[in-house]
């Protein structure tokens, strides 16, 4: 629960969250909030954040995708099965 509020102003009831959706939308699409974590009987059942803010989660996570995918390459890396440039492109050159 610690990750999803950092100050008590991101959270909002489901009742609360109806009667002012307008204006809660404006503050996450300008980022004026950075995340609202909705409660519906005492426990959390919704995040909002703004749409660029997911883009950059969602990026980051890739990020972190392919950087655990390079590391777990680099810790089975055999030397000796590798293939020199010059190898590959004269492999896979065109031949016109």
């Amino acid at each position: 629960m610690t990750a999803l509020l950092e100050r008590a102003d991101q959270a909002i009831s489901v009742t609360a969250m109806v009667r002012s959706f307008s204006a809660k939308l404006k503050e996450i699409s300008s980022r004026a909030t950075e995340r609202l974590v909705i409660f519906k009987d005492n426990q959390p059942a919704a995040v909002i954040i703004n749409v660029q803010a997911y883009q950059e989660m969602l990026d980051e996570l890739e990020n972190l995708r392919i950087e655990a995918a390079a590391r777990e390459r680099l810790i089975n890396f055999d030397p000796a099965q590798a293939v020199s440039h010059d190898d590959m492109r004269a492999r896979y050159a065109r031949k016109d």
